[in-house]
């Protein structure tokens, strides 16, 4: 168990020490995705970084229960309480039952986290299969005198919550701020301030996802399916509760007002969010147009993208930058993550064709020595995968010279530069060399080609055939890979 790990609490705004509440016990939720289009890449970012967190807790040792949700219902067309459901309108569209597009958008995100080796949570609720424990949470919130009845629907009372307690402690707003900022609504007498949220909606007639409550036949607000189903699967404390930024308000603050309404305290220690891909500047997401699916980065259909990406490029373009910086997409950027991704998988592949020394050289040494634990460190302090990235090309610059016989590398440090490499790249951060890509199938048969010419040579070399020998070595030459003769036998590598 490691007591070294800080992660930033939203809450606090600072970094602080990782302490569970029950240990080795960990709690984790995070907002999972709205399934009513197809994933892009505002969804890879959250996934992929709790996904780091989750493989991080776990090799430190921790139990964790990591629970991400589907929003199949509530998600209402402009915001938190007014609209149309956005899977129930995407249903009449398409003449479908909403579910069939539930499932149907829920088996389309699955495709693309398996595609970017992001690792399933230990239990994925659905809202529709917690309308009980979000219409209990609302009857308590009631009792409770922090919501009342209006019509059929039921509403948080954020003035009555803010004589306790205070609401906007996530986000830093103050109840006047939130007063100023909500816009003039239809319809505003069903609620006492313009500012105070649904808790249950009275569906209309036109409504087709509804369920009986003791108020009205309708459906749960957005903000009450995390705080049901955290708590469920959780408890009424748990550790941490995770999402993107632009979660932050009104969704996790208007949580934090459901739980200690509920239950009189708060119920998550760490709030963590990563932040926004932007375009041009601007949020990528849906409700803007501007987004591209995942499926276009892995076809190269679309007009932005000059070629085709792989999901580990995509994976490794968003882990190339902390994850509560910001990621400006660009066709630029993704080209230079694919040849960084190239060059570290290639690096750990040629581990295997290091010669050999008696002896680590001073140089490599250096570089072994504290990789490790420089590795850690970068993850130590909040997740810092773009430095854990940096270390680890340090170690395929050294790879690099070994091949060249620059530096010496013994078997000892070969051990330990391959299982640092491995467990940092590979287990921690969640790469893999992926089969079938154009750069694998060409090394692959490059090497095929290289060995049996080598083999050849071999034979002309036993054959003391010294003018067929050079020749093979000088057609190599020429053909872009570099041939040498050592004392522990041949080595040799494409030139790039």
């Amino acid at each position: 168990m490691d007591s070294k790990l800080l992660i930033y609490n939203t809450l606090t705004r600072q970094k602080e020490r990782f302490e569970p509440i029950n240990p080795p016990h960990v709690g984790m939720y995070v907002c999972g995705p709205t399934v009513y289009g197809d994933p892009h890449l505002g969804h890879a970012r959250p996934a992929i970084t709790f996904d780091i967190l989750f493989r991080y807790l776990k090799h430190l040792g921790y139990k964790v229960r990591y629970v991400r949700n589907i929003t199949d219902v509530g998600h209402l067309e402009h915001d938190a309480d007014e609209g149309d459901d956005k899977i129930e309108k995407k249903a009449r569209l398409e003449q479908l039952e909403p579910m069939e597009i539930a499932q149907y958008y829920t088996n389309r995100y699955h495709q693309a986290m398996e595609a970017l080796n992001v690792l399933p949570p230990s239990i994925e609720p659905h809202a529709t299969g917690h309308i009980i424990e979000q219409e209990e949470l609302v009857r308590q919130i009631l009792d409770n005198g922090f919501a009342y009845e209006s019509n059929g629907s039921i509403y948080f009372d954020i003035e009555a919550y803010n004589k306790k307690y205070r609401y906007g402690i996530l986000s830093g707003r103050t109840l006047e701020n939130i007063k100023d900022a909500s816009r003039e609504l239809d319809g505003v007498g069903e609620k006492r301030h313009q500012a105070d949220f649904a808790l249950w909606k009275k569906a209309q007639p036109e409504h087709i996802m509804r369920w009986p409550s003791p108020w009205s036949d309708g459906f749960p607000g957005w903000h009450c399916e995390c705080t049901a189903m955290g708590r469920k699967y959780l408890g009424s404390h748990f550790d941490i509760h995770g999402g993107g930024m632009d979660l932050v308000f009104p969704h996790h603050e208007c949580e934090i007002a459901q739980a200690v309404a509920s239950q009189g305290e708060q119920m998550v220690k760490y709030w963590m969010h990563n932040n926004m891909i932007t375009i041009n500047g601007q949020k990528m997401g849906k409700s803007l147009g501007n987004f591209i699916t995942l499926e276009q980065f892995f076809t190269g259909n679309h007009e932005l993208l000059s070629q085709a990406f792989s999901p580990m490029t995509i994976r490794f373009f968003i882990l190339s930058a902390h994850y509560r910086g910001t990621v400006d997409f660009s066709d630029e950027a993704l080209v230079a993550s694919q040849k960084g991704l190239e060059k570290l998988l290639t690096a750990i592949s040629d581990l295997e064709r290091i010669p050999l020394a008696k002896d680590c050289s001073l140089e490599a040494q250096k570089v072994i020595g504290p990789l490790r634990q420089k590795c850690y460190d970068a993850m130590n302090d909040d997740l810092a995968t773009p430095l854990v990235i940096a270390h680890l090309f340090e170690a395929c610059a050294l790879i690099n010279k070994a091949l060249d016989h620059q530096v010496d590398i013994c078997e000892e440090g070969l051990n330990e530069l391959r299982s640092t490499m491995h467990l940092f790249a590979f287990d921690i951060l969640g790469l893999k060399a992926e089969k079938g890509n154009r750069r694998e199938e060409r090394e692959e048969a490059f090497g095929k080609v290289v060995d049996m010419v080598l083999a050849l040579r071999a034979k002309a070399k036993a054959a003391k055939d010294w003018a067929t020998s050079d020749q093979i070595r000088n057609d190599l030459t020429a053909a872009g890979f570099e041939v040498k003769d050592t004392k522990d036998g041949v080595s040799w590598k494409l030139n790039k």
